[in-house]
């Protein structure tokens, strides 16, 4: 895994454990020599996360839509200009599409309902066939146990089928985290499944 995108938020939490995560993964990614791929904002956990991996040398890439760019510190996320890169794109379509062009697998952090747009998407993507990039969901401090718990319950239900039950990758800490994304199995798309199983 050369690159990781890392999903995460915008906003910044009142409980500072959380802007400190983000620039610790940013942070550990650089000194492993994983470059980060993000959302090219400077504000919250986006930011935070830039900023640990920059200030470790690592490779930062951002990317944003034209909308979110921001001018004189006015409207938007206001770009990061101290990355690495700097992609500004038409739309978030044209964003999502980016990281995963750019990366070799998604780590979630922390983060609302753009960063559960771009999860969500990954996995989906995933199940077609779109990729086979790993997808890992850093469930610290449990800010992620309603979620796991109801991706499970969609799998029990049946809407997720057995062979996409293991797309979704957690742990609580980083390390364990990328050890799992590393040796994750192939996942079997639905367009190489039987039809008749579907």
């Amino acid at each position: 895994m050369k690159r990781l995108a890392v999903y995460c938020g915008s906003a910044t939490p009142s409980d500072p454990r959380y802007v400190q995560l983000a620039y610790d993964v940013g942070k550990a990614l650089a000194e492993q020599g994983i470059g980060v791929v993000y959302g090219g904002g400077r504000l919250g956990l986006m930011g935070a996360t830039a900023s640990g991996a920059l200030d470790a040398g690592g490779e930062v890439i951002g990317v944003i839509p034209e909308a979110l760019v921001g001018e004189n510190g006015k409207g938007g996320e206001v770009a990061n200009r101290d990355c690495t890169e700097l992609h500004i794109v038409k739309d978030m379509h044209e964003r999502k599409a980016a990281f995963t062009r750019l990366s070799d697998g998604f780590v979630v952090l922390p983060g609302g309902v753009g960063t559960m747009d771009e999860l969500w998407e990954a996995v989906s993507w995933a199940q077609l066939g779109y990729h086979a990039k790993p997808i890992g969901v850093l469930n610290a401090f449990g800010f992620y146990d309603g979620l796991l718990a109801f991706n499970r319950h969609m799998a029990e239900v049946g809407f997720v089928r057995p062979a996409h039950q293991g797309i979704i990758l957690d742990a609580p800490e980083l390390a364990p985290l990328l050890d799992l994304m590393r040796h994750q199995a192939p996942i079997t798309p639905i367009v190489a499944m039987d039809p008749s199983t579907l």
